[in-house]
């Protein structure tokens, strides 16, 4: 059974947060919104390293050898936060083929690599059959690695693509799910989730799926056996409330599958990874920074935190400016939602550091602000890097990361299974004489030589961005 919440306590209170820290009580919203604006940073860290401590230890921390594969940029969504998706007919719309799937897997596998993290955009033009068979070809090549692939917005558009039967959105989502799992999918990706909040996603999701549809592709997975992660991307129009609010439904969601699913061996949510928007070379990030507008006041609160409600209920009309300013993360801001992410959600096993978007040291600092995990030693990213950021980290940079904040790195599976554990010198990083020989390389991009068209922007008369 869950820990009770006891909304009337005072959460500022280091007995209270002792009982929160200790399992023992679970945070309200109002309470968690609270932490965020009251509580000092450093307080806020050192109580979210207490529980990531009591799950995982004093000693180890860990990360994943695996590779992001982005096996097309042809997508019907139309995201203003992407700077990745294509129509189709651009110079540089790609969709890979078998043969490139396999070879980028055998490098990984090269490598000591044990998981492929694959999606792509939603491209109407590859029909099951293009899926399953990439699955078997994987699988019949590399039993022994894992492929985490195919977030909910790509399953919502499948059932469309492939006229999915069934009389209800779960009965269609099985129904293309188990012909994916018989083929080799073996768990699910939580990308997409972005925020929950209408008032939000509809602004900035324009032709994804909604948070029910989201919600409801986890819920069959855990149904079906198989593990998925949950995901959110702040740091632009939205609220700190609704960030909480996103925080809420993953929790109350993965009530509802441990209590249903977890007694026959089914899935669950298995982390939580938070990571700020990244504004380069996308429609979303030309809106003004709050405070650089002309009639912004500072002294005002944010249209974002006006608009967002606990519940989600927010109106889009409750701020004339909302979708129409930013309110960018920096790296206080995100350590504070980390903290707040591992304190809120006690049901998920591990929270994962963003150093992809907030860069290594900041990623390093993270593991002493509720993080267990670095996440992927990153071979290969094509979405955020689209966006401006290309932070890339080998085995022996993110192992070295991970000593030096005072911790044992060790090379995890999909499940948590420790796999090598680093401490003699043999280590990835124990083992280098000469830091300053090694370089990462940059990411690898898909794209060909022609330089990227530009984005364009869709707006209404009002100058926000179109809603779904």
């Amino acid at each position: 059974m869950p820990p009770p919440t006891r909304a009337e306590l005072d959460v500022l209170d280091p007995a209270v947060m002792a009982d929160v820290a200790a399992g023992q009580l679970r945070l309200s919203g109002a309470q968690a919104l609270r932490l965020f604006h009251e509580m000092p940073i450093h307080e806020l860290g050192r109580w979210a390293d207490a529980v990531c401590r009591r799950l995982h230890g004093e000693s180890i921390r860990t990360y994943v050898i695996d590779r992001n594969i982005n096996y097309t940029n042809v997508c019907t969504a139309k995201c203003t936060f992407c700077a990745f998706r294509r129509d189709g007919d651009e110079d540089d719309a790609y969709t890979l083929e078998y043969d490139e799937v396999l070879d980028k897997i055998q490098e990984l596998v090269d490598i000591g690599g044990t998981q492929i993290l694959m999606q792509g955009g939603m491209n109407p033009k590859l029909p099951l059959s293009w899926y399953t068979d990439l699955l078997s070809a994987i699988k019949q090549r590399f039993p022994n690695v894992h492929i985490h692939a195919f977030s909910p917005p790509e399953f919502i558009e499948f059932i469309r693509f492939f006229d999915a039967p069934g009389a209800s959105l779960q009965a269609k989502l099985r129904w293309v799910m188990k012909r994916l799992q018989e083929a080799g999918l073996d768990s699910i990706p939580g990308g997409g989730g972005e925020i929950f909040a209408p008032a939000v996603r509809r602004k900035i999701g324009l032709g994804k799926c909604d948070t029910q549809e989201w919600l409801t592709t986890m819920r069959v997975a855990h149904e079906l056996g198989m593990n998925t992660s949950a995901t959110m991307m702040f740091g632009h129009i939205e609220g700190v409330a609704d960030r909480i609010h996103h925080m809420e439904l993953v929790r109350q969601w993965q009530d509802r599958a441990i209590a249903d699913f977890a007694a026959d061996d089914g899935g669950r949510y298995k982390a939580f990874i938070a990571w700020p928007f990244q504004r380069e070379n996308t429609p979303l990030g030309r809106c003004l920074e709050w405070g650089q507008g002309e009639g912004d006041d500072l002294d005002q609160p944010f249209p974002g935190d006006v608009v967002a409600k606990l519940d989600g209920s927010g109106d889009k009309n409750a701020h004339p400016l909302f979708g129409r300013r930013v309110r960018m993360a920096g790296s206080s801001d995100y350590l504070r939602t980390q903290a707040l992410s591992r304190l809120y959600l006690d049901n998920i096993y591990s929270i994962g550091s963003s150093w992809v978007t907030m860069g290594p040291h900041i990623g390093q600092i993270a593991l002493h602000y509720g993080a267990n995990d670095m996440g992927s030693v990153m071979m290969e990213e094509n979405v955020v890097s689209a966006a401006g950021t290309t932070y890339c980290l080998n085995e022996p940079m993110i192992c070295r990361l991970i000593r030096d904040a005072g911790f044992i790195p060790a090379q995890r599976d999909n499940e948590y299974n420790l796999l090598r554990l680093h401490t003699d010198s043999s280590s990835p990083d124990l083992s280098i004489d000469d830091w300053s020989k090694l370089r990462s390389q940059r990411l690898h991009v898909e794209a060909v030589e022609e330089t990227q068209p530009a984005v364009t922007l869709t707006v209404e008369s009002s100058g926000a961005f179109s809603p779904r």
